[in-house]
Order: C-alpha cells, then sequence, then structure tokens
C-alpha cells in the first residue's frame, strides 16, 4: 500500500503579521475619508459629500484612436476642400501680360474664332491661334455669340497678334 503525504503551508508568524496588516490596508482604503470605523471591523459612513470622488476617464486603445481620429477630422476636411476646389484657383506659371498689352474685339454676326484667328494671324497656323484665344479668354467651347468681345494680345508693333509659339 502507497503513502499518501499531505503537506500544508503554514506561514510563519511574520508572513501571518504582514498579511493581516495588508488587508486591513486594504480595507482602508476602500473607506471614505469622513467614515468612522469600529473596533470590531464596521465601517459607519460619514457625510455624502465625503463620499463622492472625482473618477479618472480610463480610454482603450481604440477609444484612443478613435479620439485621434476625431480630433484630426476637421484638418482632413480642409486639406480635402483645399485639394480638390483650390487647384482651379492656383496660379499659372505662364508669366503674366503687362497691362495695356490687348486689344479687344467685338465679334460681329458671321464671325468664328477661325476667321478672327485667321485676320489677327494671317501667317500663323490658324489652330494653334484658335486655341490660344480660347485659354486667353477662358472660353469653354470654340462657339462665340456676336456682341461678345474677345481679348487678342498686341504685337510690339501695337498690331494685334497672338505670338509666335509658346
Amino acid at each position: 500500500m502507497t503513502a499518501i503525504h499531505f503537506t500544508t503551508s503554514v506561514p510563519s508568524p511574520a508572513r501571518a503579521a504582514r498579511l493581516a496588516a495588508q488587508r486591513v490596508q486594504g480595507a482602508a482604503r476602500r473607506v471614505p475619508a469622513n467614515a468612522t470605523v469600529e473596533m470590531n471591523g464596521t465601517v459607519e459612513p460619514g457625510s455624502a459629500e465625503g463620499m463622492a470622488r472625482p473618477t479618472r476617464l480610463r480610454l482603450t486603445v481604440r477609444g484612443r484612436r478613435v479620439l485621434a481620429a476625431l480630433a484630426a477630422l476637421p484638418a482632413v476636411i480642409a486639406l480635402s476642400a483645399a485639394v480638390v476646389g483650390g487647384g482651379a484657383a492656383l496660379a499659372s506659371r505662364d508669366a503674366g501680360a503687362p497691362a495695356g498689352s490687348f486689344q479687344t474685339v467685338t465679334v460681329a454676326a458671321g464671325d468664328s474664332l477661325w476667321s478672327i484667328a485667321e485676320e489677327i494671324a494671317p501667317d500663323r497656323d490658324p489652330r494653334d491661334v484658335v486655341d490660344e484665344l480660347v485659354r486667353l479668354n477662358a472660353l469653354d467651347s470654340v462657339a462665340v455669340r456676336a456682341g461678345q468681345s474677345l481679348a487678342i494680345p498686341m504685337g510690339s508693333d501695337g498690331v494685334a497678334s497672338t505670338g509666335e509659339g509658346r
């Protein structure tokens, strides 16, 4: 027959005293500041104002991520609006023309950009001149109507011209 041995752990008197002191301190931490502790260990609460303690805000990792996303949201919206709508407002790299270097032409009945381009620059390809006029006057298409004013750049000799190349 086999003998079964049981061993029990009994703490030393010093360790037992230390554990008891820790239990008392732990209970004291849970007791409100203005409460009274009786000799038998019962706790009588004091006034209600001593019971209220401010709680500390605790955030999980997910909560911190949500808070960071909400804080960054206005900046993301502003940047998106600037990228989407601000591109049209940017200045071009083309050098601006000095004031007074344009002549205004009023479109007559039956005129087209092609006929105006042939008239102001007979030695150049009308397709290039029409393209420059469309860009210069910010036209949506090549269609013009009678009475519309178009800006045409002036050459160095004072005659309307669109220049030589780009």
